[in-house]
């Protein structure tokens, strides 16, 4: 099945409201923080889908963990749990948009692979998203951005350092990642937000605090 990658405006809470995300109060948004790493999947000089790597704070954390215990990382509980993280993200759609000369790259509802593990106090979910039809990288750039569309969950990369290419195409191909820097007017606006407001959808919040990659191959 091909999907249409837009994003859905659906706080991340929506998406993993069975998670007790937080023990105190959050002050202001976001209120939950996740380090990003992707990896182009390719087959020849094709790309064929995007390797993900998000790596969630402690506290967001937490209640995975326990859940967990001190199960075996192959055990059916991680693979339970990485199930139904899993199913809850792919409803989001990845929170995951990649475009190429202004149109809308399709990729697959199913992911290839996932799998849940831990990281010291924190969970690790790495996925693949395998694109709909494979696409000749070389070419026009290619956009990719992914985001929670109410900015409750701050997605992002530290650096361009968190963008990888397999060995054969560090020659031919060069990431670049834009952080845009929002106005003071509207990182106020987040600041003002607590843990039950949601942003309308006309402010678009998260968009203006994501990230972009571009991808051009030679």
């Amino acid at each position: 099945m091909k999907v249409n990658p837009v994003v859905n405006k659906f706080c991340w809470l929506s998406a993993l409201g069975w998670l007790a995300l937080f023990t105190t109060p959050a002050l202001a948004h976001p209120h939950s923080f996740i380090d990003m790493q992707t990896t182009l999947v390719t087959r020849d000089k094709d790309l064929t889908g995007l390797k993900m790597v998000w790596t969630m704070d402690e506290i967001t954390s937490a209640d995975l963990l326990y859940d967990a215990g001190q199960a075996a990382a192959d055990s059916v509980i991680w693979k339970k749990l990485a199930a139904e993280v899993m199913a809850r993200v792919m409803a989001q759609h990845y929170f995951t948009n990649v475009y190429r000369e202004g149109k809308t790259v399709n990729y697959m509802r199913l992911p290839s692979e996932y799998r849940l593990s831990r990281s010291g106090n924190k969970a690790v979910l790495e996925f693949i998203i395998p694109l709909a039809e494979p696409a000749a990288l070389a070419g026009k750039p290619w956009i990719i951005s992914t985001f929670d569309p109410s900015y409750f969950v701050d997605m992002t990369y530290k650096d361009a350092q968190a963008l990888h290419l397999p060995a054969d195409l560090v020659a031919q191909c060069q990431f670049s990642l834009f952080t845009p820097a929002p106005n003071a007017s509207l990182q106020a606006y987040a600041l003002s937000l607590d843990k039950s407001d949601a942003p309308p959808e006309s402010k678009d919040l998260g968009q203006q605090f994501a990230q972009k990659v571009t991808l051009q191959c030679q």
